[in-house]
């Protein structure tokens, strides 16, 4: 019989192997090859794509930047390379790459690094000729890591919408709604000023359902939002009062059809680009599920669309493992949300961590079980901590540290509630980005042995 400290161990194995199908290298290489000193990008349908540029320009921003610009170099060949590439990654995923201009930048919320960082991307498309090849390397934290505001509105006020649409429980389609209307790069910015070249873009999908559009609010790809859906967002989640006023007129104006709106689907910016989706969550789901097969786990797809807020889903994965009379690996992936009710410390995974630790309680779940919940990127939240990893004892261990769980969560503290319980999932960043992975071993009236 499995003893708690050998389930822990298996729950890490079996997430892990999730992180390590979502390897960005081996994506890319995947993807891109050089044949007679020409390169060849392998599209989503199977078929190739060569335009015998004169010149490529390697564009890479999001979590996996470093790593997906290291393999792109290695690959193309070195006379096409045009200019100095550039790298922009959160400043936890820094690598310095030989040749290239690797940019650290603030994530999840914007800095002025990564306003430099776009002016830079910018200056570089802004030059490119008919017969050449942007090459766009795109990872979930793009949009955050390439912030440069529409004509008119300040960083800081970007900041403090984004902050806001993160603090009221916005999903990340929602947020990227707006964004993509206070930019000039996400939401197909990108495609239109690199024009009259051409432009590719190798994705790795931190979203849900591999929405293009979303991931790093798409700036290569064409965007179906508009200005009227923004500040009906704004106004649904009850912040419009909340955002500056500069981006409330700047919004209204772009809803009254004063400012250009986002390329859309059939916009001639479009005749030039193309996507390739090279890595997602369901990809890393499937490898997770294999890996508890092969531990000799019976095993069962929870959700592949894991989405609500954190402490709720939580509970509802509690009630349903209280059903389950075998030993079972139930899997899952997405990406719940966290409305802030307190000001405590802590991430959407960490809160589901906490909250599955006191719902299995509340509701009785019996015999030995592992609960991880983690971000494939390393950070969760504005933490050093990738979620949370609990059993039968972690409450226990709480209480002997003097610590109330239950006013942790209400407060959203998360963080120091599994940090005093030694349950925090540390990782360190990865590397990739591919949104959250949940697991859950459990062994039904086995007894809880301690460890």
């Amino acid at each position: 019989m499995a003893t708690l400290l050998e389930l822990r161990r298996q729950t890490l194995q079996i997430f892990e192997a999730g992180i390590a199908a979502a390897n960005p290298s081996d994506a890319v290489k995947r993807y891109l090859k050089a044949n007679d000193d020409q390169l060849e990008i392998l599209l989503d349908d199977g078929s190739t794509r060569t335009g015998h540029w004169s010149k490529i320009h390697l564009i890479a921003f999001g979590k996996a930047a470093c790593a997906m610009t290291a393999a792109a170099q290695q690959i193309i060949p070195a006379p096409l390379l045009s200019a100095t590439p550039i790298a922009v990654t959160n400043y936890e995923n820094v690598t310095s790459i030989i040749g290239v201009d690797v940019i650290g930048a603030g994530h999840p919320l914007p800095d002025n690094a990564g306003l430099m960082a776009s002016k830079q991307i910018i200056d570089q498309i802004s030059h490119t000729q008919k017969d050449e090849l942007v090459l766009v390397l795109v990872s979930g934290g793009g949009s955050a890591l390439i912030p440069y505001p529409a004509n008119g509105i300040s960083l800081q006020e970007k900041i403090a919408t984004t902050d806001l649409l993160l603090a009221c429980g916005a999903t990340i389609n929602e947020i990227n709604c707006v964004r993509k209307h206070l930019s000039q790069l996400k939401g197909g910015g990108l495609a239109r000023l690199a024009l009259p070249a051409d432009v590719h873009a190798l994705i790795l999908s931190d979203v849900l359902g591999d929405d293009l559009s979303a991931v790093a609010s798409g700036p290569t790809v064409p965007d179906n939002s508009t200005y009227a859906d923004a500040v009906t967002l704004l106004k649904m989640k009850g912040i419009w009062d909340k955002i500056p006023v500069n981006v409330q007129s700047y919004l209204d104006q772009g809803r009254l059809g004063k400012r250009p709106e986002t390329p859309k689907p059939n916009d001639d910016v479009f005749i030039k680009a193309a996507n390739t989706l090279i890595g997602s969550n369901a990809i890393s789901v499937t490898a997770m599920l294999k890996t508890a097969q092969k531990l000799g786990y019976e095993t069962q797809l929870y959700s592949g669309h894991l989405c609500g807020e954190a402490r709720e889903e939580a509970e509802k994965l509690a009630v349903y493992a209280k059903k389950i009379n075998k030993p079972l690996a139930l899997l899952a992936g997405g990406e719940t949300t966290v409305t802030l009710h307190g000001d405590g410390l802590g991430g959407r995974n960490q809160e589901m961590a906490l909250a599955f630790a006191l719902a299995a309680g509340q509701h009785g779940l019996t015999g030995q079980w592992v609960f991880l919940s983690g971000g494939t990127d390393g950070r969760d939240g504005p933490t050093d901590a990738a979620g949370g990893l609990v059993d039968p004892n972690t409450l226990t261990r709480m209480i002997t540290t003097g610590c109330d769980a239950i006013a942790l969560l209400a407060n959203n503290d998360s963080y120091h509630a599994l940090k005093n319980s030694q349950d925090l999932l540390d990782t360190g960043a990865t590397g990739t980005n591919v949104a959250d992975l949940q697991v859950l071993l459990i062994h039904p009236n086995l007894g809880q042995n301690p460890f």
